[in-house]
């Protein structure tokens, strides 16, 4: 018998300022402003199976003392995805040098990297019989190389113990630095994904310390490649019109993004940037087919859906037509 629970928001891409000028509040422009949508409506409740499977793969992940974003965030699509044992770990810490006005991660100084890390969280994956995994981080604008190395060292460590496991990587932006993208593209991850978020009108309030045209950048960048495919999501409600929403899809199209998933914005806590309003299931269901009308190979709309919702599932229906065409 599932249980219902709210939904939380997943909170997986933040936004830069100098680590070590951050303190206190990290959003206090925001502090206590109203949600102008109303009351959450029924459509923003799952049931989330938690069958033998899940308890079995819960088991495995924490036996492995893996940092999965599925439990952090408390993702309400958890039971579907560890069924079918998919998760999302995260690396480099858990601390931001970025404070994006929708995420929930804390900001701040982070520690010093952890070197030793692609070959536990390898060593630790090797153990848990998985299909497919998503591996994501924080921003770490604090290094050299945003975090490159340590990308591109856990994806070739994994593929060694793992290699029939599907990765897929979302990463920080790395302040536009190709050369940086490059290192994590060329350890072969089986689909690249960055998060544009927000239309183009509301990236100065939503993520203050990104830039728009940069995350376009990365991402056309990813999509020259052959052997890789290229994913990008938005969160909708914040403010943006449907018009700007159907502009940046089509940005993103014409970048070659080939994955693209839109969901409902929720307010981690009243620090974080007010909800607008519910966008409803079939405001999405219009949204997904206009998207496939611009020529993307596959788009994943509604209210429950989030970066890594159904990844497994859509990477493997892209191959599949791919093979019938």
């Amino acid at each position: 018998m599932g249980k219902k629970i709210s939904l939380p928001v997943v909170n997986e891409s933040r936004e830069p300022t100098g680590a070590d000028r951050i303190s206190g509040p990290a959003r206090p422009q925001y502090q206590n402003l109203p949600n102008e949508a109303g009351p959450r409506p029924r459509w923003i409740r799952k049931r989330v199976s938690m069958n033998e499977k899940f308890f079995e793969t819960k088991k495995l992940v924490n036996d492995s003392a893996l940092h999965t974003v599925c439990e952090s965030a408390a993702c309400p699509n958890i039971g579907e995805c560890w069924s079918r044992k998919a998760l999302t770990f995260m690396i480099l810490g858990n601390v931001c040098t970025r404070s994006c006005g929708f995420c929930d991660v804390q900001t701040g100084k982070p520690l010093a990297v952890d070197e030793d890390e692609p070959r536990r969280v390898a060593e630790a994956l090797s153990t848990l019989d998985l299909n497919y995994i998503v591996i994501t981080s924080v921003d770490r604008d604090d290094l050299p190389d945003g975090g490159a190395g340590i990308w591109a060292e856990t994806i070739r460590r994994t593929k060694e113990v793992c290699p029939d496991l599907g990765i897929e990587v979302l990463t920080p932006d790395f302040k536009g630095n190709l050369d940086d993208v490059d290192i994590v593209l060329d350890a072969k991850p089986d689909c690249f994904a960055h998060n544009i978020e927000t239309v183009a009108e509301m990236h100065r309030v939503v993520r203050p310390q990104a830039k728009y045209e940069r995350s376009l950048a990365v991402l056309a960048h990813s999509a020259k490649r052959d052997d890789v495919l290229t994913k990008s999501g938005m969160m909708l409600g914040l403010g943006e019109t449907k018009e700007q929403t159907l502009a940046t899809m089509q940005d993103l199209a014409d970048a070659g993004v080939q994955i693209l998933n839109l969901g409902q914005y929720l307010r981690p806590s009243p620090r974080h940037l007010p909800i607008k309003r519910w966008v409803s299931p079939e405001e999405f269901d219009e949204l997904a087919k206009a998207g496939e009308e611009m020529g993307f190979e596959h788009v994943e709309a509604g209210p429950l859906v989030r970066s890594s919702y159904r990844a497994d599932l859509q990477a493997a229906e892209i191959e599949k037509k791919r093979a019938e065409d």
